[in-house]
């Protein structure tokens, strides 16, 4: 524990590690008491560093932007399914706030190397790795394994550092070339969205690796194995996560998304018209090889598949999760599992973000099926819905930025801006992050959420869980009103915002299993492990002000209420089938959405900027003077 930190004792290692690639310098900062009791850990770390330390203008891939690592309480210390870190910086694809998340064996090794957050700043004069043992940081050369790809650097490193046990996370090509959908890879789990891998490649910084051998003191043991045992029978008693999710992983989405005819389709111009029988449970299941566990997770919901026939046979991809299934299958108008298993680990192995890449692909499919992009403006690609062919080739393209694919590489309303042609209409994004795979056309609540949520269209920041899966917390809900979604959004994006993104835990088991106690667990947990008293509504309120804070940065990057909307397409073009045939969200539904949910956050209603009087509830009252409220 660092001198001076005496409010926990236990959780936190106390420590923040910041590294200057500039110098090539590091330096080791207490974690203040002031942040851990207003922020908990995980991403409220990294928004706070992030607001307080990248100014308004920065240039996200400039010297000036911050990567930012973080871990929680949680982490390590034996929380099932809380092996997670955030990481953020200024995102290049949206310009506001970038934050992604991951799970597997890299969160815990960055705690046991004893650091709640890693922040790199400054920019490295050549390509450079960082290998950090506890407290000890190198800076090694990395122009040998600058051009790999993600699963070669990360052995090359191990074999480097004469250890296998060592956690790697690193860039692939699209990283390198500045790609602003790019990811950074953490074994073979994703930091997937926002161009994160994007500001890692400005820094030239191909990795980092990490080891730690000590443990995370626990505050109270008596009630650590108290408030554990609470939370196992929670996830065993949910009617979904056990029978369902721990068997199948998020991949069993398909089938309920299908049922509720919100399985985004070709651009979304298709939903609940093209039913994709070959990317059903059974087609997925006829894949599956074995499951992978993050560190500490009794679910192990990360399903291993390898393809079976034709060119992609014996691929094999630790997924692909629903997301990926919907971005590289449905809405590219293919139905072949196996295409989707191998388009998921070149992703991973290329460096980009599986989600946005696939949506661009489908965006430039449509554009070549309208006659907008010709077959040589596609390299002589036949780049028509439906060619898996095709996305392989275009997907590659795009991590190299050759031919086409160097227009795609920076999502679907940068390339949109470059072709013209009323192609903004149907490119399917908010703030410029491409939509994840729910129609939310047939789920009112859960479009709200893409409009403002901070990151831009992120099912991960608010998930109407009580719209896609029947769960009535807080209440129970109708899927297609409109009444009521406002207060329901704030809700769901604030309590996951606590729980899942500060804590940090897994989003879907909150999600799905006990989001009525979700609160009362991270209370409860944040006293035992670390010797922190927490209320319930003050763990909501740490969610509020993380969100506030986000919010803030946005606006002091010149966003405000014109920016949480919708594609054209969805606020136009009624689903044309499917059990949610003729259901769109229309510009007057969301203004009404977009007020309740304004009015419930305190916000001004006519810009969507947080009030003075609300930054000051939440002892924000520094970003209420420079945002000069």
């Amino acid at each position: 524990m660092a001198k001076g930190v005496s409010m926990y004792s236990g959780g936190y290692t106390g420590k923040i590690l910041r590294i200057n690639l500039t110098n090539k310098t590091s330096k080791e900062e207490p974690l203040p008491e002031s942040v851990a009791r207003d922020f908990i850990g995980g991403a409220g770390f990294a928004i706070k560093y992030l607001y307080d330390e990248v100014k308004a203008g920065t240039d996200p891939l400039g010297p000036d932007n911050k990567l930012i690592f973080a871990t929680g309480p949680f982490t390590a210390a034996g929380v099932p399914c809380a092996s997670r870190m955030s990481v953020a910086g200024k995102s290049p694809l949206t310009g506001a706030v970038g934050l992604a998340l991951s799970g597997g064996q890299f969160p815990a090794e960055m705690k046991f190397a004893g650091w709640d957050a890693i922040i790199i700043e400054g920019r490295a004069d050549k390509q450079v790795y960082v290998a950090i043992t506890g407290n000890a940081v190198r800076f090694r050369d990395a122009s040998h394994c600058w051009g790999t790809l993600t699963f070669d650097c990360q052995q090359i490193i191990k074999d480097e550092l004469h250890d296998q046990n060592v956690r790697v996370c690193c860039i692939g090509p699209a990283g390198e070339r500045l790609c602003k959908i790019a990811g950074i890879i953490n074994e073979r789990r994703a930091v997937g969205r926002k161009g994160l891998g994007a500001v890692m490649g400005s820094k030239n910084l191909k990795a980092i690796a990490i080891r730690g051998t000590e443990p995370v003191c626990i505050a109270s043991e008596e009630k650590y194995k108290k408030y554990r045992s609470a939370l196992l029978k929670a996830f065993k008693e949910s009617p979904v996560l056990y029978p369902e999710f721990a068997q199948h992983g998020t991949p069993m989405v398909v089938e309920v998304t299908g049922a509720m005819g919100i399985m985004s389709a070709k651009n979304w111009s298709e939903t609940g018209l093209f039913v994709p029988h070959g990317l059903a449970l059974e087609s997925q299941t006829s894949r599956k090889i074995g499951k992978e566990h993050c560190h500490d997770c009794p679910v192990g919901c990360s399903q291993m598949k390898m393809a079976r026939t034709g060119a992609y046979a014996g691929i094999l991809s630790e997924g692909p999760d629903f997301e990926t299934i919907y971005a590289f299958g449905s809405n590219n108008g293919i139905d072949n599992i196996d295409a989707v298993i191998a388009a998921d680990r070149l992703a991973d192995e290329l460096g980009i973000d599986s989600v946005s890449a696939g949506v661009t692909i489908g965006f430039a499919m449509e554009c070549f099926e309208k006659g907008i992009l010709t077959l040589q403006d596609a390299d002589g690609i036949d780049l028509r819905f439906g060619n898996d062919d095709a996305m392989m080739k275009v997907l590659r393209k795009m991590a190299f930025r050759d031919g086409i694919g160097d227009l795609l590489a920076d999502g679907s309303l940068a390339a949109a801006k470059k072709i013209g042609k009323g192609t903004e209409k149907f490119a399917i994004q908010v703030k410029g992050l491409e939509l994840a795979g729910y129609d939310v056309r047939g789920a009112k609540a859960h479009g709200l959420n893409y409009a403002t949520a901070y990151t831009g269209a992120d099912h991960c920041k608010g998930y109407a869980f009580q719209e896609i899966f029947g769960v009535p917390v807080p209440y129970q809900v109708d899927r297609l009103a409109i009444e009521g979604k406002g207060k329901l959004t704030v809700w769901n994006q604030d309590i996951q915002a606590a729980t899942c993104d500060c804590a940090p835990m897994c989003k879907f088991l909150l999600d799905m299993a006990v989001p009525q106690i979700a609160c009362q667990n991270t209370a409860d947990l944040m006293d035992a492990i670390t010797g922190l008293p927490f209320t319930p509504a003050e763990v909501m309120k740490v969610g509020e002000r993380l969100t506030n804070l986000a919010r803030a940065f946005n606006v002091r990057e010149g966003f405000s209420r014109v920016d949480d909307t919708l594609p054209e397409r969805l606020m136009t073009e009624p689903l044309k089938g499917g059990a949610s045939k003729g259901q769109l969200i229309s510009r007057d539904d969301l203004d009404t959405m977009l007020d309740e949910y304004y009015a419930e956050r305190g916000w001004d209603i006519k810009t969507g900027v947080p009030t003075r009087a609300k930054l000051a509830e939440l002892r924000l009252e520094y970003v209420a003077d420079e945002l000069k409220l």
